[in-house]
């Protein structure tokens, strides 16, 4: 067994779709009808075609009350791994990221960053 998918609950699908490919760089792998008011809309890492694809889900009222309690305590939705926190972090503000932690080194080890994803979310990036 492998995880082939995570999801991530974001207010707005279209915001979503730009911010994680036009900011972030990763590459769209599904964007579909699932429902009238959502759409299944999926990224993935451009280097890796089979890899783990992250969903953009739309939140509902009960989602987005979850994504403020989370946001609210700093606490971020998803990490992502890099071998360079601090060139990911110069390289995400250059494209407009704004962050609510620098690279910080981390009391249990590596280093991380925290930016806004403008969908309702915290994201960490990770280095060990």
């Amino acid at each position: 067994m492998r995880i082939t998918m995570v999801g991530i609950l974001v207010d707005d699908q279209d915001r979503a779709k730009a911010f994680y490919t036009e900011k972030l760089g990763f590459r769209l792998k599904s964007d579909a009808p699932y429902s009238e008011s959502e759409r299944w809309l999926a990224v993935a890492d451009p280097a890796d075609a089979d890899g783990t694809e992250l969903m953009l889900g739309l939140a509902n009222d009960a989602g987005r009350a979850f994504q403020r309690a989370q946001y609210g305590r700093g606490k971020p939705a998803i990490a992502f791994t890099t071998d360079d926190c601090r060139r990911e972090y110069q390289r995400l503000r250059a494209h407009g990221v704004k962050f609510t932690v620098e690279p910080t080194k981390m009391e249990y080890g590596g280093t991380d960053a925290v930016f806004d994803d403008t969908c309702g979310n915290l994201i960490c990036i990770h280095q060990d």
